[in-house]
């Protein structure tokens, strides 16, 4: 009998302890779509999570993009091709260096129901910075923008803050992240 009730004081804690980890982020229904813009324009892409887990009541998450899944969306055949591996250049995010960045929230606070006012520490090419950002629960996902500046990453081409006189041909430091977060059982 005793050990009937050991095993179940086990079982409830393991129970327990699983109800209280994390939820996993389905990688396949979640998305991540940037925006960077230039003087004549804009370009949008995606980006593909690796990880990710998001526990909204521990106010805690951390989701990690493979970098090397960076593409272009709004074009097609060799300028697709073209702009998608200069991104992947040293130029920009050097994925053959550094295969991924990660966020990590800091902050969780709610401003309302099923929204949130996160903040996080971001890396990307081995650099961290915080960031701040809102995000919306909508059904059983989670989605938001943020905003960084490349140039706050070691991403300086064409910037204007560092190179005068590009005219037509700067790209302007921010960058618009959209994202959509889908937990497994989302």
């Amino acid at each position: 009998m005793k050990s009937l009730t050991v095993f179940s004081i086990l079982a409830s804690f393991f129970v327990a302890w699983n109800a209280a980890v994390a939820q996993k982020l389905d990688l396949k229904k979640s998305a991540l779509q940037w925006t960077g813009e230039k003087v004549a324009g804009k370009h949008t892409g995606t980006l593909q999570l690796q990880s990710g887990d998001l526990d909204v009541k521990k106010k805690s998450g951390e989701f990690i993009a493979n970098m090397q899944s960076i593409e272009v969306g709004d074009l097609e055949g060799d300028l697709k091709s073209r702009l998608t591996n200069h991104l992947r250049s040293e130029d920009f995010f050097n994925v053959d260096k550094h295969k991924t960045a990660k966020l990590k929230l800091t902050s969780l606070e709610s401003s309302g129901k099923g929204t949130y006012k996160a903040t996080g520490d971001l890396t990307i090419k081995g650099i961290t910075k915080p960031v701040k950002f809102n995000m919306t629960e909508k059904g059983k996902s989670y989605e938001g923008e943020m905003t960084f500046n490349r140039t706050h990453y070691d991403i300086k081409y064409r910037s204007g803050s560092f190179i005068k006189n590009l005219g037509d041909k700067l790209i302007k430091d921010d960058v618009h992240l959209k994202f959509k977060l889908v937990p497994v059982n989302g």
